[in-house]
């Protein structure tokens, strides 16, 4: 063995006495569990309630999963279903065979419903699930090194990795260093959850949609790149493998709805996002109350919290007064009053549009208790 190179694992499956613990499904299994927690981190840190997004995760992760595996059976069909598949390895998952386009589309999708059902406001989740994502993704990636697959054209470079006869793709087996195209998506994947985190977020303070939307064109543009090294079997329509199709058509999707979210939608999330006033109805959760932003939707969420926490009494709503005065409980039923500007009615004006900005708000129509990024 060349020290130049990459080395593969000799051995992917262990048995625990009749059960098998494959290194494939233990990577899955990490990933999911820290875009878990990293979700709920995020979400937790806008006001959210986690007990319910504990069930929409669930559901999510489920749906997700399934989504990736049948967009690998429709990509692999004669694999399963051809005059030489068996149909039943359908369900063998652990052998490896998930498609991340398919399990980002069934996943948003069930997302999407459960954030309905709870009255979750689904852009500001899509944006707490959107860094976690390629984290998932990138843990994921190792189970491909345990099963020796996914990995390039042959390659004398240090960093090739070498593969076993048994492993290698019909054609190839004459070379014995490989393209490991399942780390440089990897560390594509890392570098784009850190961009998203620090740069789209906490710099160019991406919100309302726009974080997953530029999630969608960030790893598009890397997995497409990826494509073009790979030589697993799939199929081949023009010049570009069905994968960098699908892969070119999610980017193109994702690219126009980033530019109509910056448009129609300016502003990022603010410490109350993903808190729902109370009474509030799901479409007007999502874009703001009738005659406000949701930058000014945040300011209400938080003068309620603060009128909760002071009179201890479910219901109560707080009346901010002069600034660095503390808010007061109210009478049931009566909502928070727009006074002097203070330190969270600042960036609240009743009598703006949805998608407006207030003269006096900074350039992204965020008031001053918005500055910060709270995660």
């Amino acid at each position: 063995m060349d020290p130049l190179f990459l080395p593969s694992p000799s051995q992917g499956v262990w048995h625990l006495g009749p059960v098998p613990i494959r290194a494939y499904a233990l990577c899955v299994l990490a990933g999911v569990v820290a875009a878990w927690f990293a979700t709920r981190t995020r979400w937790r840190a806008r006001g959210g309630d986690t007990e319910k997004l504990e069930n929409l995760l669930l559901v999510t992760i489920i749906a997700g999963i399934c989504g990736a595996r049948l967009y690998f059976v429709l990509i692999e069909w004669p694999r399963f279903f051809g005059p030489d598949g068996t149909w039943f390895h359908v369900f063998y998952i652990w052998e490896g065979g998930l498609g991340i386009w398919g399990g980002v589309s069934v996943g948003a999708l069930a997302a999407f419903l459960m954030a309905r059902f709870y009255r979750f406001r689904f852009s500001v989740l899509a944006d707490c699930i959107a860094p976690a994502l390629p984290l998932a993704q990138a843990v994921g990636r190792l189970g491909n090194w345990w099963n020796q697959e996914l990995y390039g054209r042959p390659t004398t470079l240090p960093w090739g990795i070498e593969i076993d006869p048994a492993h290698r793709v019909a054609g190839y087996g004459a070379y014995e260093t490989f393209h490991p195209t399942f780390l440089y998506e990897m560390v594509w994947d890392l570098a784009t959850a850190a961009f998203l985190l620090f740069v789209g977020e906490r710099r160019l303070k991406l919100g309302r949609g726009k974080l997953f939307a530029a999630y969608v064109v960030c790893y598009a543009a890397g997995r497409f790149v990826v494509e073009s090294f790979r030589i697993d079997p799939v199929h081949v329509y023009g010049s570009l493998r069905v994968n960098a199709w699908v892969t070119l058509v999610f980017g193109l999707a994702g690219l126009a709805a980033l530019i109509w979210f910056v448009v129609k939608r300016p502003g990022g999330n603010g410490p109350a996002a993903a808190a729902v006033p109370a009474g509030e109805s799901w479409p007007a959760a999502e874009t703001g109350a009738p005659g406000q932003t949701v930058e000014a939707a945040d300011a209400v969420a938080l003068a309620q919290q603060a009128g909760q926490a002071e009179a201890g009494e479910p219901g109560q709503t707080a009346e901010a007064g002069e600034p660095g005065q503390t808010a007061e409980a109210v009478e049931p039923g009566q909502t928070a009053e727009t006074v002097e500007p203070g330190p969270i009615h600042e960036a609240a004006d009743a009598g703006l549009a949805v998608g407006t900005e207030d003269p006096a708000s900074d350039a992204t129509g965020e008031g001053a208790t918005r500055s910060q990024d709270n995660r």
